[in-house]
């Protein structure tokens, strides 16, 4: 990496209300990040099933692809090589051959090849109350290897909205040379107003990282809220963009710089030492 390519770069980070249209869904987010791009984005950043918010394991399953057949994947891989950006595809439900689906991350070259796959690995399984529950585990299957990518400005961490709750996989891809962490989501609204800036923030601070954090927004299939707030976070902590609860892109400036003056001032990821467990 030279130091030039050190300096940064110009992310898109999108929010969208999907539904179950996946054309819909797919044609909303072109919008998008041709929008972006038309402000000088280098690489696009979309949220947790950009594609598809379907409801039930029934219907989540039936509209699921294989990855060689996946009809998002291939629009997302023919936009990422048109307009000459790296693309990070949020999630899409791929369909495995046990009949299980994978809630996977790609991450797109500017030729629109394949750089990065990460399959989210907590299951969202969860009674809020009021009615209010989600069972990830019966419909999708946990992935198992944390991933960073190779960008050709920096290195970039891989996880997916739940996983924010498990700071320990954050701290593993820092100190696997990441310097951006993103957590595509689509965040319960009551979760998200309570637990999201929170979470994103103190992610970024343990780190030392950017967090780069796009999302699903409003109300979707079976009345399901989602909470907003695709957020950009600084490596001190400073909320550098927030998008509020419309849909619509953040176009923002990465600087690399702010990684290494954050962990000049606290170089936590330097100093974990061993110990007994209780």
């Amino acid at each position: 990496m030279t130091e030039q390519a050190r300096g940064g770069f110009r992310a898109g980070v999108l929010q969208v209300n999907a539904l179950n249209d996946m054309q819909a869904n797919i044609d909303t987010a072109r919008t998008l990040v041709r929008r972006a791009c038309d402000q000088g984005a280098q690489m696009l950043f979309m949220p947790e099933n950009v594609a598809m918010m379907e409801w039930g394991r029934t219907n989540i399953i039936a509209k699921a692809a294989p990855e060689a057949d996946h009809p998002a994947l291939a629009a997302f891989r023919q936009m990422a090589e048109e307009l000459s950006v790296w693309l990070h595809c949020g999630t899409l439900a791929v369909l495995l051959p046990n009949g299980m689906v994978a809630n996977r991350t790609y991450v797109l070259d500017s030729d629109g090849g394949i750089a990065a796959r990460y399959d989210k690995i907590h299951m969202f399984d969860v009674d809020l109350g009021n009615g209010e529950s989600y069972r990830e585990s019966a419909t999708f299957q946990p992935g198992e290897q944390a991933v960073v990518v190779d960008l050709p400005w920096c290195r970039m961490g891989l996880a997916v909205c739940y996983d924010i709750r498990f700071p320990h996989l954050f701290r593993t891809l820092a100190q696997a040379g990441a310097d951006v962490l993103t957590a595509p989501a689509a965040f319960t609204r009551q979760t998200g107003a309570a637990h999201w800036h929170v979470l994103q923030r103190a992610r970024a601070i343990e780190t030392g990282c950017w967090m780069i954090s796009s999302a699903q927004t409003g109300t979707h299939l079976n009345n399901r809220e989602t909470y907003g707030h695709a957020l950009v976070v600084a490596p001190w902590g400073e909320v550098i963009a927030d998008a509020g609860t419309e849909v619509g892109v953040s176009v923002v400036d990465i600087d690399l710089t702010a990684v290494d003056v954050a962990r000049g001032k606290v170089p936590s990821l330097r100093h974990d030492r061993a110990f007994g467990q209780p």
